[in-house]
């Protein structure tokens, strides 16, 4: 009798129809690397989820065919099939591969080097490297199983996640996609040319979410490669000054920044080291210095990561209970807060591709008709976002037909118009939204905000940054303002600004706190500090003559009407006569400039002062509609430079 050998402790054995070893006949792997050359597992090991549909079989062979046995990697296929299917996919599949191939059962614990593929009538999930199958909830013809289960695979395994889309009709597994590449996983996509049915493919790629484009019986080789030269960088908290990955990493961010006009030096560095790396490993680089050599040798490698450094989760109503909190609670009470109806002001910042700013815009539809006030609201959303591309996309509104995954049939009955390409948001509701490109960092903040959505933003950022934008988020919202967080972030230290509503969807209203906080409008282009001066003793600004420092400036450059004022607006002088501008807010006395300005000149004079605060030097603007006593006027804005 012939002893076999019991699987070591924490493994599991996976049921297969046949043996490891292909029956007679069969062709043999041919090996791409030998087993020395397996990639490295730090921890755990690499799953690769594969999707695939109509032409799928004869993608999977070639694909598994060229796979070593030895590889170190687990794969799970999810393959588009008929509920009623009988045949056996795993014995198909054995049949190219010495891999062990079985069809999944529920609470099945992944191993590498096995295959697993998912039974029919199945959805597939995993939770702490262990198969689940559940029933299928959406009806025949819109399910979506590759999507569910590569957005699981994100969420469970993170960069030990990878992605694979092979032959296939329609456009189910992009969504999961691009939760694999978010969650720093990389995406491997069949070459349509090669493929019997070539729409999954191109769905993938159009949404820029590919890494590599391969026939199939190349993309295994591809993956090897991809995992051998992955080795980990060093951790942050590790690095010192004199380090070459601290040193190689702020020439990556320098270069960034000449190229795309953006610094990433206030990124989150764990999450920067792991883009980093997965393009180093896309690009066979071992090194982070051979990489820096490789981007100023390859400028459109510098986009490349500039577009990986942007990516991040979005969908159509992420997160239902915060949707429904909005719906339910929070818009109906701004709507009650103004019984005479109003213009509600909404910002949704970092919207990425706009679903979260359709989302909202769909959210406030549905709530005006809920609460079906006599009085008459409208809206301005305003949508924004750092990628030009990503902003040109959600202007047009259309997204593939899997969004049916997230939105439900009767909001895509109502709120969206079906085509070739999938679903378009109906004109009205595009109508409702404002798109434009802006830095959060950078650019002034719109102002005077009802709501202001801001969700999985914060946790790419470091903490010092957060720190600053919290304040500002404060300062840009009206009294009783919400402010809305993604699950994974809260407000920090700054529970003076801003406190909780009920439940656990981080969502904030704003706090009145006294005048006087400080709010910093960072600048991630700030100047090098001086050359140290000896100190000298500071003249206190009650002693000097403000008349006379002023009023000459004033008289050469700026006419009558002017106010000189702190950083923060508070007026410390007026010169001429500026009741066509400014007049004193009702209540309490306030004079700061903001809360004084007329209509017409707010929103002007908050982008003027605060650009000109950052950049140190003046700036005018034209012809500025300002409504006061005696009718509506143009006025040019001027801001001068300060005073010291």
């Amino acid at each position: 009798m012939k002893k076999v050998a019991a699987p070591a402790k924490g493994q599991s054995t996976a049921a297969s129809p046949s043996s490891a070893q292909p029956p007679p006949g069969a062709p043999a792997a041919s090996p791409l690397v030998a087993p020395d050359d397996a990639p490295p597992l730090d921890q755990g090991f690499p799953i690769v989820g594969i999707g695939a549909s109509a032409g799928g079989l004869e993608a999977l062979e070639l694909f598994l065919g060229a796979v070593p046995p030895a590889c170190g990697l687990a794969f799970i296929v999810v393959q588009h099939l008929d509920p009623t299917y009988q045949g056996n996919m795993a014995a198909l599949l054995q049949r190219v591969t010495a891999m062990p191939v079985a069809q999944i059962t529920d609470r099945l614990k992944v191993a590498p080097g096995h295959v697993y593929v998912i039974p029919p009538n199945r959805d597939l999930s995993i939770l702490h490297g262990v198969l689940h199958l559940l029933e299928p909830v959406a009806p025949r013809g819109l399910r979506l199983p590759i999507d569910f289960f590569l957005r699981a695979l994100a969420e469970d395994q993170h960069e030990h996640g990878l992605g694979v889309i092979l032959s296939g009709m329609g456009s189910d597994g992009s969504l999961g996609l691009r939760a694999i590449k978010e969650r720093g996983g990389a995406v491997f996509v069949q070459d349509p040319a090669s493929a019997r049915f070539d729409s999954m493919p191109r769905s993938a790629i159009a949404a820029g979410l590919a890494d590599v484009i391969a026939p199939a019986e190349e993309l295994a080789g591809r993956i090897l490669a991809y995992l051998k030269h992955l080795s980990p960088l060093v951790l942050p908290s590790d690095l010192t000054l004199a380090d070459p990955n601290q040193s190689g990493l702020e020439k990556v961010v320098v270069l960034l920044r000449t190229r795309a006009g953006h610094d990433f030096s206030a990124y989150k560095k764990s999450t920067l080291y792991r883009r980093i790396e997965r393009r180093m490993g896309l690009h066979q680089l071992d090194r982070i210095a051979d990489y820096v050599h490789y981007l100023r040798e390859n400028p459109q490698e510098l986009d490349l990561l500039f577009k990986e450094l942007l990516i991040g989760v979005t969908s159509f109503f992420r997160d239902p209970a915060v949707w429904e909190q909005l719906k339910t609670t929070v818009i109906p009470g701004l709507l009650a807060a103004h019984p005479d109806g109003a213009t509600l002001r909404l910002w949704s910042a970092g919207c990425s591709t706009g679903e979260e700013a359709y989302s909202l815009a769909i959210i406030l539809h549905e709530a005006l008709e809920q609460v079906q006030l006599p009085v008459r609201f409208a809206f301005q959303v305003f949508a924004t976002d750092l990628d030009r591309d990503a902003i040109d996309k959600a202007r047009v509104g259309s997204y593939p037909a899997n969004i049916s995954a997230d939105c439900s049939a009767e909001r895509l009955e109502r709120f969206f118009v079906q085509d070739d390409h999938g679903y378009r948001v109906k004109k009205d509701i595009r109508e409702m939204l404002i798109f434009a490109t802006q830095n959060l960092v950078m650019d002034p903040p719109f102002t005077r905000l009802d709501l202001l959505v801001c969700r999985n933003l914060l946790i790419y950022i470091d903490a010092s940054l957060q720190k600053k934008l919290i304040p500002l988020f404060h300062y840009s919202l009206n009294p009783g303002g919400i402010l809305v967080l993604g699950n994974s972030e809260t407000i920090g230290q700054h529970q003076d600004l801003f406190t909780p509503l009920p439940g656990k969807t981080r969502i904030y209203q704003r706090r009145a706190v006294a005048r006087g906080n400080t709010v910093e409008f960072p600048s991630v282009f700030a100047p090098a500090p001086a050359a140290v001066r000896p100190p000298t003793a500071p003249v206190p600004l009650s002693a000097l003559s403000l008349q006379s420092l002023i009023e000459p400036l004033l008289l050469r450059h700026y006419g009558p009407a002017a106010v000189l004022t702190t950083e923060q607006g508070d007026l410390v002088y007026i010169s001429g006569k500026t009741g066509r501008y400014l007049e004193p807010a009702v209540g309490k006395v306030d004079l700061n400039l903001f809360a004084m300005a007329r209509d017409g000149l707010k929103t002007a004079l908050s982008e003027v002062f605060h650009k000109a605060v950052r950049q140190q030097a003046g700036i005018s603007v034209k012809a500025v509609k300002v409504t006061g006593t005696d009718g509506d006027r143009l006025v040019d804005l001027t801001q001068g430079n300060r005073i010291r």
